[in-house]
């Protein structure tokens, strides 16, 4: 693996000095590298295709697309260069980020001591980073994303059920969920890009607030409401449960500050809805992590942990038919 990586910075100026694997991504395969540019030492992320990965996941080469586009939109996200096929082994195409310092791990971004300054300013700067995102459209930008037919409520719909088509076993609250939410599809159809899994975890902060937006795999066209409900999945909330946008705000102040940025109201329903498909995705999207390790494709044992978690978000959006609104 060196020898490859050795040679594509080569190619590029650059000097290899060593490479260290990074843990903590649950789907692909991200490393840490040292390199000289021109004499002078550089700090990289490496970022691969994995051998598996989770259902919706895109690959790297059109991850990197989305990136330069979301660069250009203003996102406050790590630069992407030297895409490089076949880099880690053959058929597997990865690139290079830009280094950048923070925290990302969510149960430390929600409770350390020294990011709660930063914790009040999240909520503003998180929305403002969507607001810009989600300017991106496939009218005004080419990207290798399929375009979400007939609608992105209908499509996400779709998306569950074929995942419970392939899931082992039966998942009655699911299906319950599944037939609430299609009796109910909003009428929104403004199709954006979405990050696909922005929340709590997929961003750095620093004492100062947001340093970066990470993880770009899930990225695809859709509702801009499927990011605005991501971030409060129960799981991303690191049992912060009583602030529900990402363990770490209230509602309203993230609501009110993306509606100013993007001159437009929050559809509160609508976001209901979209969190409810999003507990339902994460239910059986920890699943499938823990399938990922049952089969032997592979050893961490963080994925069969995360399967365990899949009853809580069944709960939860459970919970949230019963309730009928946001908390």
């Amino acid at each position: 693996m060196d020898d490859r990586i050795r040679s594509a910075l080569a190619s590029h100026g650059a000097t290899l000095q060593s490479v260290k694997r990074l843990h903590g991504g649950a789907c692909q395969e991200n490393f840490k590298v040292e390199l000289s540019i021109g004499g002078a030492p550089t700090t990289l992320a490496l970022r691969s295709d994995a051998k598996t990965s989770l259902p919706g996941s895109i690959r790297r080469r059109a991850e990197y697309a989305v990136i330069q586009a979301a660069t250009r939109a203003g996102v406050k996200t790590p630069a992407a260069r030297w895409l490089s096929p076949d880099l880690l082994r053959d058929g597997a195409d990865a690139y290079f980020l830009d280094w950048v310092n923070g925290e990302a791990i969510g149960r430390r971004v929600v409770r350390n001591p020294e990011l709660a300054e930063a914790r009040l300013m999240l909520a503003e700067q998180l929305a403002s980073t969507l607001a810009k995102l989600h300017a991106v459209t496939p009218e005004a930008t080419t990207l290798p994303l399929e375009l979400p037919s007939p609608s992105p409520a209908e499509a996400a719909l779709a998306t569950l059920r074929a995942m419970m088509d392939v899931m082992p076993g039966a998942y009655p609250a699911v299906e319950f969920a599944v037939q609430w939410l299609a009796a109910r599809v909003p009428s929104e159809r403004e199709v954006v890009l979405v990050h696909g899994d922005f929340r709590t975890g997929n961003f750095m902060v620093t004492p100062e607030g947001l340093s970066a937006v990470l993880d770009w795999e899930f990225a695809r066209w859709g509702s801009p409401y499927e990011d605005l409900a991501w971030i409060s999945v129960r799981d991303w909330r690191f049992n912060r449960l009583e602030l529900p946008v990402g363990g770490f705000s209230k509602r309203a102040p993230f609501y009110a500050a993306y509606a100013r940025e993007r001159g437009r109201p929050v559809d509160e329903a609508a976001v209901l809805w979209w969190e409810i498909v999003g507990n339902l995705r994460w239910a059986l999207g920890s699943v499938s992590q823990g399938e990922r390790y049952l089969s032997g494709e592979q050893t961490d044992l963080e994925l069969i942990a995360i399967a365990r978690r899949n009853v809580e978000m069944e709960f939860e959006a459970l919970r949230l038919i019963r309730r009928g609104r946001l908390d």
